[in-house]
């Protein structure tokens, strides 16, 4: 735990305050605009896809670009005198509104509910393909050469990570005897319904295995490409955006989550930007989803 303490100490000594209050603050606009306006629940509301898609592609980009603005004033660095910087600046916001709006619905099964559950199992690994598919095209331009954006075990120690989950238990195992957390945990339930107790324990393992590879994209796509591919071009002051737009992924979270996501999207590109590993996000990422799920199941049986 030393190690990341410091890595915290480090980056708050380096970066601007200014820089650093003024895009906090331009987040919590963002936040209090979306459950002011219901901005995620309006767009989802579109017909059209790509209404859908260009409504989340302009909360994307705003929520990313805006804070590079903020430290092309701040810190004097010319960023937008890069063009290579101003095309990966464009292009990220529309991969991953790309990925939000992307929906498949495949026949797999005669009956609804198989039908419904194969398709989930299916989604989030075609997800995560293609997500890696488009940013290996930018790393193939631009990428960090060392690795592909953060896909390494090198400078990776468990012990800190395996520290922070163990924090987690007793507190997910309070929330898991709440009614609103039973409602939202196991994420299988919404799929499968009052048949989820009765599914073979392989079909759970798969759908959450499956369920799990959203979180890779997650963390290969925040905290690999949008921090590795920008530390070239702004250093440190590239996890800062990044932590803006992560914020606005959980718009449809309730508040306290969505507010949270800012400070985890910080705490998580900091970590990365001294490890270049996204592994030890992805330990704490996937480790508590997996412990939320397990908790609905558990206390689902309860």
């Amino acid at each position: 735990m030393k190690s990341i303490f410091q890595y915290i100490r480090t980056y708050a000594a380096a970066t601007n305050k200014v820089l650093l209050l003024l895009v906090t603050l331009f987040t919590a606009v963002l936040v209090y605009c979306n459950y002011h306006y219901h901005m995620d629940r309006q767009i989802g509301a579109m017909d059209n896809l790509l209404l859908r898609f260009g409504a989340r592609y302009i909360v994307s980009l705003a929520a990313f670009a805006v804070p590079y603005l903020l430290t092309h004033v701040f810190t004097r660095k010319d960023l937008f005198a890069d063009p290579l910087f101003i095309v990966l600046l464009i292009i990220a916001p529309a991969i991953f509104a790309l990925k939000m709006e992307l929906s498949f619905n495949f026949f797999l099964a005669d009956e609804a509910i198989a039908n419904r559950y194969w398709n989930r199992v299916v989604y989030w690994p075609l997800l995560l393909l293609i997500t890696t598919i488009l940013i290996a095209c930018c790393w193939w331009r631009a990428g960090p050469k060392e690795s592909f954006y953060g896909v390494t075990t090198r400078n990776l120690h468990i012990g800190p990570y395996l520290i922070m989950l163990a924090i987690m238990v007793p507190l997910i195992a309070a929330a898991s005897t709440q009614p609103d957390f039973l409602a939202a945990y196991p994420k299988l339930r919404a799929v499968a319904g009052s048949t989820t107790d009765l599914l073979p324990l392989w079909k759970k393992v798969l759908f959450e295995l499956s369920y799990g590879s959203d979180f890779f994209t997650i963390e290969l796509f925040f905290r690999g490409f949008l921090v590795l591919a920008f530390v070239r071009f702004a250093g440190k002051d590239a996890i800062l955006p990044m932590a803006c737009f992560y914020c606005t992924i959980h718009f449809g979270k309730p508040l306290a989550e969505c507010i949270s996501s800012f400070f985890g999207g910080l705490l998580l590109g900091i970590v990365v930007y001294h490890t270049r590993s996204i592994f030890g996000g992805l330990i704490v990422h996937l480790g508590i989803a997996w412990m939320m799920e397990i908790g609905g199941y558990l206390g689902g049986s309860v």
